[in-house]
């Protein structure tokens, strides 16, 4: 190597080392956050990977990083010294607005290449009449591959052929709104705290939405005499983050056998469980009485649109009727998704998101620890958002001072349904999965910045 190529390798070591120091100064870099890969840090800077390797080993050295067998490097637990100011928030890149609402995964992080893969492959292997109307349930493909995988991972048990497709969990509501009228129903029982764009699709339907009970084990699932159905979010409560606990998962389902009512199940980040095996899905215990909705919009992205039905047979025939007469979901997305689970492509997505939003959440409860003790996280055990519960009195200028700094966040009382006869104290709802894995560490600033 040439004394100039020498030189340039330890320029450009030196200063990966130094950015990564500004960057854990400022709070770009929260303690504990895991730094990528250093093959994978070398590809998307075109450095050697012993340039990156080298510079990680020196910060390391120094204390600015820790290197955990299993867990790769992480920002070691320093202090953030130097806070970033409200008005560097706004100026940076041209950017006014940091977005810590709950909405979708890390969009940058969609395995395009692995997708890209699963696409030409699927398209090569699939027939002709793939490309015509076809089944209303979806392409066999997919509806095979989404019961043997939830069989695996959710203990679903449901055949290919009571699978149904659909345009996302919003749609698959819109099929049961109208399953359910054309029944006969008159209301459904929700939870007190959810998402009002689902409860409007059931009232369109003329289903009456009733708020259940909710306490400090959640939701208290059983609803009243006359009851019809029940929508729920057993295995993380949106947004609270609860699981239903045991008994009650027994009492809904018990419920619904005595009465002949039914439980339609909103299971949209089941597979993002970090501390210990996911809770099974609440269809395993009565396939009969449980309607399942499965979604790829948390673990893949929303613009899939891409979600799926696990039907009791006696009710496929009325979701076929309600969804219409062809299939409306686009067959290349099925094709691929049925190609990216039969490869195995899907689960190590999977297992590789885990990974990456459990950083995100360890990040905010130090972060939390350090710099704003009194700030209480909740439901932290799943998911890709989190409930910080404030003290008395100062979700106002919470808010305020979030707005002030350019940061979105939610309140909790946004979700609360406007019949619940509870109400939890100050609270917002933080979703951590939004920011791009560059973004994170400055959001995680400024969000620690208006608490503390």
């Amino acid at each position: 190597m040439t004394p100039d190529a020498i030189r340039a390798v330890r320029g450009a070591r030196h200063a990966l080392a130094e950015a990564v120091r500004e960057a854990v100064r400022t709070g770009h870099l929260a303690p504990g956050t895991r730094l990528p890969s250093s093959r994978r840090l070398a590809t998307d800077l075109g450095l050697a990977r012993n340039t990156v390797a080298d510079a990680y080993a020196d910060l390391v050295a120094e204390g600015w990083l820790a290197a955990r067998s299993g867990s790769g490097t992480l920002v070691a637990g320093r202090m953030i010294t130097r806070p970033i100011s409200a008005r560097s928030v706004a100026d940076r890149s041209g950017a006014t607005c940091e977005d810590l609402i709950p909405a979708s995964p890390d969009l940058a992080a969609f395995p395009r290449v692995a997708w890209l893969k699963a696409t030409r492959r699927a398209l090569a292997a699939a027939p002709d009449d793939a490309l015509g109307y076809g089944d209303p349930r979806g392409r066999p493909e997919l509806r095979v591959a989404i019961a043997d995988h939830l069989a695996r991972s959710r203990g679903v048990c449901v055949s290919a052929e009571d699978v149904l497709i659909c345009a996302g969990v919003s749609h698959g509501l819109q099929i049961m709104s109208k399953v359910l009228a054309g029944r006969g129903a008159r209301n459904v029982a929700v939870e007190s705290y959810g998402l009002a764009g689902h409860w409007s699709l059931l009232e369109v339907a003329g289903l009456q939405t009733l708020p259940l009970p909710f306490d400090v084990h959640g939701t208290d699932p059983v609803p009243p005499d006359g009851t019809d159905a029940v929508l729920l979010t057993p295995a993380h409560q949106f947004p609270v983050g609860t699981t239903l606990q045991r008994d009650r998962r027994t009492a809904v389902v018990d419920w619904a056998g005595r009465t002949g009512g039914l439980v339609v199940e909103d299971d949209y980040d089941g597979e993002l469980r970090y501390d210990r095996q996911s809770v099974g899905a609440l269809q395993g215990l009565d396939p009969e009485s449980v309607v399942y909705l499965g979604t790829a919009s948390q673990t893949l992205a929303p613009g899939l649109r891409l979600a799926w039905m696990a039907l009791p047979p006696r009710l496929v025939g009325d979701a076929v009727a309600a969804k219409g007469q062809i299939d409306s979901c686009d067959v290349f997305s099925q094709l691929t998704m049925a190609e990216f689970i039969t490869s195995g492509a899907y689960d190590h997505h999977v297992r590789a998101a885990r990974r990456r939003y459990r950083d995100r959440r360890d990040a905010l409860i130090t972060a939390l620890a350090q710099h704003a003790p009194r700030v209480r996280a909740i439901g932290t055990s799943a998911g890709l958002q989190t409930v910080l519960g404030l003290p008395p009195g100062t979700g106002q200028r919470v808010l305020q001072s979030a707005a002030r700094q350019g940061l979105r966040v939610a309140d909790l009382s946004r979700y609360r349904h406007e019949r619940a006869m509870s109400a939890m104290a100050d609270a917002l709802v933080v979703g951590y999965g939004t920011p791009s894995d560059a973004a994170w560490p400055q959001e995680l600033s400024a969000l620690v910045r208006i608490l503390s």
